[in-house]
């Protein structure tokens, strides 16, 4: 492990630390399992439902960017790789569910890591743009100040958007950056180089085809339906607490503890998703005890059923191909 990603590493750990301080230092354990009292088994089931149905989505999304390069790939060829790399992340720092999904499943998607990289790249920027989208939603039907709520301004939430609407639609206007700099690695190292320009080639091909109209289009409405599924989460899980008094705040938390989940922590966003969820819940409202325990119901229920099941995946199909690139990247 370099210097710099144990670096980052601490500082995240840190940060958790600190936010979890933040959250308890004020409530005793014993509250927040009073909190708990009285929860809805009924409605923690539907938020399972609806975070398979999100996840569901997700994977149909993925198997639609992929289709092109790998022509009759079915969704269950999609999920167990998808879930394995959640899972990964969820455990592991650094993000090395990426680098699994970029390079260990090639072959059983009958696709490259160029393909698998572009793809990530466009899940991400999808995934952003709904969040940010939920966020100016929420803020708007709730009748609050973004800019005294969450540091910035509803100009800069739209801003951002279209930002990210750009890099989707037009990724030509980026193409002859990205080519001059794997043509730049050519010179230095012409094997490596020129194998990371194929796939650079491929990745760009892949960009451009995700760009086109109908295309997008469709990446865009399996994105709404995975987010609005998963804001049912929140949702039915703030219903399982009665303890909470404004349910309706789960809609705000989950643009929120997403968004937090940017800032540096540890795998699966201990600290930091959970302080900003409770903020949310809080700031419509809900007493600080039954907010904490919401966050950590919430937290469980996104963590859980990827980890268990991704990592049942990758037991029963353990990885052995590429396993020196994968330390490689991850180191």
């Amino acid at each position: 492990m370099t210097a710099k990603k144990s670096l980052r590493l601490l500082l995240g750990i840190g940060l958790a630390a600190l936010f979890l301080w933040l959250i308890l230092r004020q409530i005793s354990f014993e509250e927040i399992r009073r909190a708990f009292d009285g929860a809805s088994f009924i409605w923690v089931t539907a938020a399972l439902l609806a975070f398979a149905v999100g996840y569901s989505c997700r994977i149909e999304r993925w198997r639609s960017m992929l289709e092109r390069d790998s022509p009759g790939l079915t969704w269950q060829r999609c999920a167990g790789p998808l879930l394995a790399s959640f899972a990964a992340n969820n455990v592991l720092p650094f993000r090395a569910g990426d680098a699994l999904r970029a390079f260990a499943f090639n072959r059983k998607l009958g696709t490259t890591s160029g393909v698998v990289v572009a793809t990530l790249f466009v899940e991400r920027l999808l995934d952003l743009l709904m969040v940010l989208v939920l966020l100016g939603v929420a803020v708007a039907v709730f009748g609050l100040d973004t800019k005294h709520f969450a540091g910035i301004g509803s100009a800069a939430l739209i801003v951002a958007a279209l930002a990210i609407l750009f890099v989707l639609l037009f990724p030509r206007f980026f193409t002859p950056f990205v080519l001059a700099m794997g043509r730049l690695v050519i010179r230095v190292a012409p094997g490596f180089g020129q194998k990371l320009f194929d796939e650079i080639n491929k990745s760009l091909s892949t960009l451009h085809h995700l760009a086109q109209g109908g295309t997008m289009i469709r990446l865009v409405l399996w994105s709404v339906l995975a987010w609005l599924a998963e804001g049912c989460v929140f949702w039915f899980a703030a219903l399982a607490l009665p303890t909470l008094s404004a349910p309706l705040a789960g809609w705000l938390a989950l643009p929120v503890g997403t968004l937090a989940t940017l800032i540096p922590s540890t795998p699966g966003y201990i600290g930091t998703f959970d302080f900003f969820t409770v903020h949310a819940m809080t700031t419509l409202g809900n007493d600080s005890v039954a907010a904490t325990a919401y966050a950590l119901l919430v937290h469980a229920l996104l963590w859980l059923p990827p980890t268990l099941v991704g990592g049942l995946y990758l037991l029963v199909f353990p990885v052995h191909q590429r396993q020196e690139k994968l330390k490689a990247v991850s180191s």
